[in-house]
């Protein structure tokens, strides 16, 4: 399934759906930060997706990690929280959703680098490399708020 962000456009669909989704900020103590390039847009982000019902927070993010990247986490706090209105998702199967994701700090425990079907690649990307990649607007905020590392996350 493919997806199309809006950012801040007047002529996004409206949105009907709001679902909570985590992200993960994970970095190798080497300072590179573990990214997939995405299958449903072809964009640079933190592995990350929706909740399932039975699991909790932490355990979607490493479950997801996991799933998307073949590399095994252990959260150790919060980045921030992100519901802007003004992005919008819309997914090919008509579904529209405002944005709710909660992005989490993680350090990889185990694994190996594995791409799934919900990426063309996965790799650690060192932070001077960042520039050069197609991220979305948002995944850059959340990047940003995640090299901060400050005591309060970001509420938004």
């Amino acid at each position: 399934m493919s997806r199309t962000d809006y950012f801040d456009d007047p002529n996004a669909p409206k949105a009907h759906r709001i679902v909570p989704a985590v992200t993960a900020f994970v970095m190798s103590d080497r300072g590179e930060l573990l990214l997939e390039r995405r299958s449903d847009n072809g964009r640079w982000g933190m592995p990350g997706g929706v909740l399932e019902v039975g699991e909790d927070l932490p355990g979607a993010v490493v479950r997801e990690v996991w799933e998307e990247t073949g590399i095994k986490v252990e959260v150790t706090g919060l980045v921030g929280t992100y519901s802007d209105p003004g992005h919008v998702i819309e997914f090919s199967d008509g579904e529209v959703r405002q944005e709710f994701s909660l992005c989490f700090r993680a350090r990889p425990v185990g694994g190996e680098l594995s791409a799934s079907s919900e990426s063309f690649e996965v790799r650690w990307v060192p932070r001077e490399d960042l520039e050069v990649l197609d991220i979305a607007p948002t995944t850059r905020l959340r990047l940003a708020h995640g090299f901060r590392n400050e005591a309060s996350p970001y509420l938004g």
